[in-house]
């Protein structure tokens, strides 16, 4: 069985990665986001809803994930 992927408006890569490699790309997806690896778009992508999204960036912002 192959599942077809949502389609995805608006990939943009964050304003913070100016010239880094390792970047993601973050997309509109239904009422949710889709990420995907900038160096490897062909992979395809993962997809959240608008809720996990919302909890994962406020966590980033918290500084959860700070090491």
């Amino acid at each position: 069985m192959t599942l077809e992927q949502p389609a995805v408006v608006g990939w943009r890569k964050s304003s913070r990665s100016s010239q880094e490699t390792n970047c993601v790309e973050v997309g509109r997806v239904g009422d949710g986001a889709a990420v995907r690896d900038t160096k490897n778009r062909a992979a395809g992508y993962f997809t959240a809803t608008a809720d996990q999204w919302a909890a994962f960036v406020a966590a980033i912002k918290s500084g959860r994930y700070d090491g």
